[in-house]
């Protein structure tokens, strides 16, 4: 019988670069304007209306790194007055399915979750 597993240079490697990486692409709010912005190309003012309970510092913050990242573009809208669009990058795009795919799982976990939550919380009190 062949050996199916992976060899151990194949396996997918969880070093910091890709801490890092998935730290600030996957972080509370990043998450929330990767998933708004792969609708649709939006301005600033736009995605805080779109997730209201982020504070402008955060959703700067969180636009910034995606930026930085290659996730997302920053567009100049040459209009009276200069307006800026963000929207998602060819990259950015790539990880659709996968956010959408744990917004899925969080949806239908979250009551097993919180079971596991008051079960440990009442075994600590």
């Amino acid at each position: 019988m062949n050996d199916t597993s992976p060899a151990a240079s194949e396996l997918l490697q969880v070093d910091a670069p890709h801490r890092e990486l998935l730290d600030q692409v996957l972080d509370k709010w990043s998450l929330q304007v990767l998933d708004v912005l792969c609708g649709k190309d939006l301005r600033f003012n736009e995605l805080r209306r779109a997730i209201p309970a982020i504070g402008q510092k955060s959703l700067t913050a969180s636009l910034r790194r995606l930026e930085r990242n290659g996730m997302i573009e920053r567009v100049v809208l040459q209009s009276r007055p200069v307006a800026v669009e963000y929207r998602i990058a060819p990259v950015g795009n790539t990880l659709n399915e996968l956010v959408d795919a744990l917004l899925r799982w969080t949806t239908e976990n979250m009551p097993e979750v919180e079971r596991a939550r008051e079960r440990f919380d009442a075994e600590e009190a």
